[in-house]
């Protein structure tokens, strides 16, 4: 189709989805988003480093043609829109994408252009990987037990935005008709009269398709576990729903290749035991088990026969070979994933867990500075995958910034596009100059005898590394 202000390239063929399965050219067209503030200088970097590695990787026989979109302060420029249509009929016309840190717009309209660009392209999967590159700076003592991988919901909870001011019309009539229509959950809220209200959905479905790709992603790339984090115990009807849906995902669609953390303790228990009955089985899972109301315990008792039920896909130890499904709580894992890192791979949560989480974890392993993101509808193939720092306008146009958010993100598209070899150089690369500690400042203020150098000179030495 035609565009107003993005030019097409003139070589280049569009990447297609053919049965689910990505189709990628040797010569794919990919709309990139440049970014505000310090996202030029990253995006420069960055660029130079994505043809490196193509080149370097297949000699010339693929070749990516970048078709720079717009959103942002630079849209607003050209279109007098923080988000033009055409950008995301562009997104949506060439499937796979990249951009760099976007200006939130102050005032009305747009709460935040990242969430916009999530919501209209229902990039429902916010993919974040987390792992530790030796020799970056981190804070904790190891870092390098940390690998895992953050699938965050991105569509509902309270980042609806289905929100209602204190003060408005409309809080007063939600308040009043919440009063009217359902008055024990009015009198739940401790100061009604001076209350913003926000409200958190949680469907079934969003929850089906996030478990869905966390499990397949799991399966394809040979992970151990997934774990559903969420606040259940509290929030029994959204979060308690997520993990409750999520389980029942696992089992209904993957049965032969999941096994859940409940179930491998029952048949451990009867594999060291083939003589355990199934009330003594349920009494080693529940060691309340004797203190239960008998509905409560016929319900252990039902899980336990469930499971043994399974023996003959996974019983003698072949559940061991499964992928294994458990959950946590949201504020224990915040703890966990310091005190016992390893023992964490995959991570499935809703948009405001995954938000903090996320952002935790990349502290662990350097900052937000090498966090790669990515945002992905796993059903249409759509994907944008970007920086996941601000802009840090004060550093715009200094050359100073380190471009390896931007840069990792890369990593992640080449992958998702099946350019392992590309996605391996730049990991290469990135590997070496971090160990040669030849890095930005924000990297350089931390390590003993490294030499810093600008964002564009750690582009340059990034692709250097790539032939070590």
């Amino acid at each position: 189709m035609g565009y107003e202000k993005i030019k097409v390239p003139a070589e280049g063929a569009k990447i297609t989805v053919n049965d689910g399965v990505l189709q990628v050219p040797e010569n794919p067209v990919l709309p990139f988003i440049e970014g505000d503030g310090t996202g030029r200088d990253i995006w420069k970097a960055s660029v130079r480093v994505f043809d490196a590695a193509v080149e370097k990787a297949y000699g010339g026989k693929r070749k990516v043609h970048w078709m720079e979109v717009y959103a942002g302060e630079k849209a607003y420029e050209l279109f007098n829109e923080w988000l033009p249509a055409e950008t995301i009929t562009a997104f949506k016309e060439y499937i796979v994408g990249i951009k760099g840190p976007l200006t939130t717009p102050i005032g009305g309209g747009i709460r935040s252009l990242n969430v916009a660009l999530r919501k209209l392209l229902d990039l429902y999967v916010c993919q974040r990987p987390v792992e530790y590159i030796e020799g970056v700076p981190s804070p904790v003592k190891h870092p390098e037990y940390v690998d895992m991988v953050i699938f965050r919901e991105n569509t509902e909870d309270i980042y609806t935005g289905a929100e209602f001011e204190y003060g408005t019309e409309e809080n007063k009539r939600f308040l009043a008709m919440l009063k009217e229509e359902f008055p024990e959950q009015y009198e739940k809220i401790r100061f009604p009269d001076t209350a913003g209200i926000s409200i958190k959905p949680v469907s079934k479905e969003g929850t089906a398709r996030l478990v869905r790709s966390a499990i397949k992603w799991s399966l394809d790339n040979g992970r151990k576990d997934v774990s559903l984090v969420h606040k259940g115990n509290i929030m029994k009807f959204t979060e308690g729903a997520f993990r409750a849906w999520g389980y029942e995902i696992a089992k209904g669609e993957f049965r032969n290749e999941i096994v859940t953390e409940r179930e491998t303790w029952i048949l451990g228990n009867k594999e060291a035991n083939p003589g355990l009955a199934v009330d003594e089985n349920a009494k080693m899972i529940d060691p309340g088990f004797e203190m239960m109301a008998p509905d409560k315990q016929q319900e252990i008792i039902d899980e336990v026969k469930e499971a043994m039920g399974l023996w003959e896909t996974h019983g003698d130890g072949k559940w061991k070979t499964k992928l294994r499904i458990r959950d946590t709580i949201a504020d224990i894992v915040f703890q966990q994933t310091i005190t016992r890192a390893k023992s964490f791979d995959v991570l499935a949560t809703m948009n405001l867990n995954g938000d903090y989480l996320s952002d935790a974890l990349a502290a662990q392993i350097g900052g937000m500075g090498i966090a790669p993101g990515a945002n992905i509808n796993y059903e249409t193939g759509h994907a944008i995958f970007e920086a996941t720092h601000g802009t840090a306008p004060k550093y715009a146009d200094l050359d100073q910034v380190n471009p390896g958010s931007v840069i990792l993100s890369g990593e992640m598209m080449f992958r998702y596009m099946g350019w392992h070899e590309v996605a391996d150089l730049i990991l290469k690369g990135m590997r070496g100059a971090v160990a040669a500690k030849t890095v930005t400042y924000d990297f350089d203020r931390l390590m003993d005898g490294a030499t810093k150098v600008k964002c564009s000179e750690f582009g340059d030495a990034m692709i250097r590394h790539m032939d070590d």
